[in-house]
């Protein structure tokens, strides 16, 4: 990509952080951390990568996403609303009964959703019977999930991994959302899955490691994974839990949590002038 194209990626990832801090704030509850350390792979994902039109939101050949750690969906939403899928006022509702935007992703109220996910281990699965379902069909759209670093510890996740091995989907692509924090602490600490990139490799993944919030690599990975023939891909995204906001980044303690309003007026200010800065260069 050139520069043009990076400085508009990294804008659309402000916005989105943006826009899942001011989700959860007005929640008052909420998983910020994995929100905003996804946020440059969401960016990349909705603005550069899926094949997909927010004004065609059921479109039959778009391209599919499966938030697997369907927690992090403030992040997603906000993806979704500067997309154009449905307006950002949207985003100050999320979690209030009778909303469009609830705790988790449900496909069957949020434009944009692909699967309803949240039940950690299930979204891969999902996944993959999307993915096999485009084989059988004859369809040309890509899969794409996104599963956490402490997600990958629920046993579901290797036997669709299994599967997709088997069944040969190469059009399949797992991201790995790498930042090294759970909720019960850090991933190493807790069922340490390390080495990551070697276990999808034994089972028959084509494994790509990159920093998750570089658009460099991150172009590098998917440009490669659509190469891939024979196989599902992986990319194993390393990257900060709460990039973004200076508070929260590498606290596990913001993995499931809103910011008070001093925290919320805190997190606004710095992204804001974030965004600020890359508008004016």
């Amino acid at each position: 990509m050139n520069s043009s194209e990076k400085k508009s990626l990294q804008i659309s990832a402000c916005k989105i952080r943006l826009g899942a801090v001011e989700g959860v704030y007005h929640a008052k509850s909420g998983h910020p951390g994995g929100s905003l350390s996804a946020a440059d792979l969401y960016a990349y994902l909705y603005f550069q990568e899926l094949n997909i039109d927010p004004e065609n939101p059921k479109w039959a050949d778009r391209d599919r996403f499966v938030l697997s750690k369907g927690h992090c969906c403030p992040g997603l939403y906000a993806a979704l609303a500067e997309r154009g899928y449905f307006s950002a006022d949207e985003l100050q509702k999320l979690r209030h009964i009778g909303a469009m935007l609830q705790g988790h992703p449900d496909m069957k109220g949020t434009p944009g959703i692909d699967m309803s996910t949240g039940s950690l281990g299930q979204g891969i699965s999902a996944a993959c019977g999307i993915a096999k379902a485009g084989k059988m069909d004859g369809k040309a759209y890509r899969v794409y999930a996104m599963l956490g670093d402490g997600e990958i510890e629920e046993g579901q996740v290797w036997e669709a991994a299994m599967f997709a091995a088997h069944h040969k989907l190469d059009n399949l692509c797992l991201i790995v959302d790498s930042n090294g924090l759970q909720i019960d602490g850090p991933v190493a600490e807790v069922a340490g899955p390390e080495p990551i990139d070697e276990k999808f490799r034994a089972f028959g993944f084509d494994v790509q490691t990159i920093d998750g919030n570089n658009f460099d690599d991150i172009e590098r990975a998917f440009v490669h994974a659509k190469t891939v023939q024979g196989k599902p891909s992986v990319i194993i995204a390393k990257t900060v839990k709460g990039k973004g906001v200076s508070y929260m980044e590498n606290q596990v303690g913001w993995h499931g949590k809103a910011p008070n309003a001093e925290q919320y007026e805190q997190a606004m200010q710095e992204l804001k002038t974030a965004l600020a800065g890359l508008e004016a260069e």
